[in-house]
């Protein structure tokens, strides 16, 4: 994708990447009365993004199906430094060609008649203080932060501008997690992300998250170098790190586009929106206005005088004032509508932001609002979401991959790798990626060192994805959300072990694995004696549940000291079969003795599964 930019700037290059460069001697080329602009590209071996530019220079906006005639293509092949002259007229055979292949475009017309482009919607990511509010307001020229509290983004905003008299929906997020919770639910609302980095600040923990969720989501990146109005910095650095992180700059010989800005001086702002709105038509985005309005949930609250109320993101069809929408876990009939600027509005056509009143109850943020004919239809949808699990939405795990490849239910496995040391992935993440086939890609979606944390389990949710440990631990966040949401975590010790293991789940042939299955955690907060018998602990349960006969781990100052059993669980002078948290306990464990207050207990069952 090449980057729009100021020919004088350093670093102008008049190519796409990927493509070789206009020849230094002008080579002749033969171009017919009409053509396409992505025929007209292929034919200067270049980058369609260049057509266009070169297009837009010359005061032609067209997209990459646009047909363009002799004389405006011959002046785009010239000022690239090609010689032209006009395509022999084709023969019989050619003109049949022809008539059959504008045969076959009238049927596919016919197919997707009724689409009309829409606007692009873009989600601003990036790490806590780089900007992205700040970048938006610029872009808005109104004031959103001086409405969030200490000047952090407090919730999602949803806001249409124009641009270049073009629509464009962005979507204002603390980070990347409501992003995530909206794909988890099978939404795919984002069409272009826009990373921001801060120049003075450069890549961090945030910006790698959010780097691994766009790349996940399969949508393209921008990347905006923020702040560049500061001294000393270096932007050269940032892309370095971008690269180190898969992000490869054009000016780098890759295909991101990196916009140098600063969004509190307005510098670069016009550039970037440039670049945006060429991205955008080169994803051709196109949808049927007239269909029922579909569209996502992206802001919900109870208001104490409307009642709840709904921001909704309409990215398909029309939603109406006195719709009937499905939305979740509720449904209602749309009493009113207000679009970003809090103005009324009796419609929202696709990528409009819209909140809207009439829903019965609240939902939940990543919700899915469907329009219905009927209170009868919408309330029969709830129950059939709440009893049923889409397809779709089934987790992937290496037991069931072979059945789920077998019917063609999955054709990618995304795989998330943490690993004890940075030396363990590269040979991990190698020998992984070969086992892909014809009919299945193995794909690494995120590789890094350290336990496996909430955030590499959202990120498999999101991408129906699993997650692979070699010696390392599971956070208890982390195992209990992985649980809940049957995200499948596998740990190893022996390389080779790992490797077997997913090798044989793409045959169908993976035996069954022993899984442990976290049940409850406890503090030591007193240590009793019991005589020749030894001591028991007293504890208080912070989460979960303790069960008489459960295997118990013991440990202290964060290593494991000791694994056994529970031998003995009583509340006052009773003998109890379990206690829940919330509530004290004495605990004895098999054949340890060696208590002392502060030491936590972590309780645990071990289950087979295939």
């Amino acid at each position: 994708m090449a980057r729009i930019s100021n020919l004088n700037s350093p670093g102008y290059s008049s190519r796409g990447h990927g493509n070789s460069p206009p020849p230094a001697e002008a080579r002749l080329v033969e171009i017919g009365a009409t053509l396409t602009v992505r025929q007209l590209a292929d034919l200067l071996q270049i980058s369609a993004v260049e057509v266009i530019k070169q297009l837009m220079r010359n005061g032609i906006m067209a997209n990459i199906n646009q047909v363009i005639s002799y004389e405006t293509a011959a002046a785009v092949a010239t000022e690239l430094n090609y010689k032209v002259c006009p395509k022999p007229k084709a023969d019989r055979k050619s003109a049949t060609a022809l008539s059959e292949f504008r045969k076959s475009q009238r049927q596919q017309d016919s197919t997707t008649k009724g689409l009309k482009p829409r606007p692009p919607i873009v989600t601003i990511m990036g790490h806590v203080n780089h900007g992205k509010t700040r970048l938006l307001d610029a872009i808005r020229q109104t004031n959103v932060m001086a409405t969030e509290a200490g000047s952090i983004t407090q919730h999602i905003g949803a806001y249409q501008v124009e641009v270049n008299g073009q629509r464009v929906t962005f979507l204002d997020t603390p980070g990347h997690e409501a992003f995530t919770a909206m794909r988890a639910r099978g939404a795919q609302v984002t069409d272009i992300v826009i990373l921001v980095v801060a120049a003075d600040d450069g890549v961090m923990p945030q910006t790698l998250e959010a780097i691994d969720h766009a790349k996940a989501a399969g949508v393209p990146i921008i990347v905006a170098i923020n702040k560049i109005d500061k001294p000393g910095i270096n932007p050269e650095l940032v892309k370095q790190q971008l690269a180190d992180a898969g992000l490869v700059a054009e000016d780098w010989g890759g295909d991101v586009i990196c916009v140098p800005v600063s969004a509190k001086e307005k510098l670069g702002i016009h550039e970037l929106l440039e670049n945006l709105l060429l991205v955008a038509e080169m994803e051709e985005l196109r949808v049927n206005p007239s269909l029922p309005g579909l569209g996502t949930v992206i802001e919900a609250k109870l208001d104490k005088t409307k009642g709840p109320l709904a921001t909704v993101l309409v990215y398909e069809g029309r939603l109406k004032v006195g719709d009937i929408a499905a939305v979740g876990a509720t449904w209602g009939r749309i009493k009113a509508m207000f679009n970003d600027v809090g103005k009324r509005v009796r419609k929202a056509e696709p990528a409009t932001p819209v909140e809207i009143l009439g829903l019965n109850q609240v939902p939940q943020v990543g919700d899915i609002l469907k329009v219905v004919a009927s209170e009868h239809q919408a309330q029969s949808l709830i129950q059939k979401q709440l009893t049923e699990r889409p397809p779709e939405l089934k987790p992937v795990n290496l037991s069931n991959l072979y059945d789920q490849i077998s019917a063609g239910q999955v054709k990618e496995l995304n795989i998330i790798i943490k690993a004890d040391v940075q030396g363990s992935i590269e040979p991990i993440k190698n020998s992984l990626t070969s086992l892909g086939s014809v009919e299945i890609q193995v794909r690494i979606i995120r590789s890094g060192t350290g336990n496996i944390t909430e955030s590499d389990v959202m990120l498999a949710i999101a991408s129906k994805g699993i997650i692979i440990g070699f010696g390392v631990d599971s956070e208890p966040g982390a195992q209990r959300l992985a649980e809940i949401e049957g995200v499948s975590i596998r740990s190893y010790k022996v390389i080779y072990d790992l490797i077997s293991d997913v090798s044989d789940a793409l045959k169908g042939m993976l035996a069954p694995t022993r899984v442990e299955v976290i049940e409850g955690q406890a503090e030591i907060r007193a240590v009793f004696g019991i005589g020749k018998k030894g001591s028991i602990a007293g504890v208080y349960v912070t989460e979960g549940k303790i069960n008489r006969g459960a295997s118990v781990r013991l440990q202290r100052g964060g290593k494991i000291i000791a694994e056994s059993t529970v031998s003995s669980l009583r509340r006052f002078k009773d003998d109890v079969k379990e206690v829940s948290a919330g509530y004290e306990c004495g605990v004895g464990i098999k054949d340890w003795n060696e208590f002392k207050v502060g030491d936590t207990l972590e309780f645990f069952r071990v289950e087979l599964k295939q």
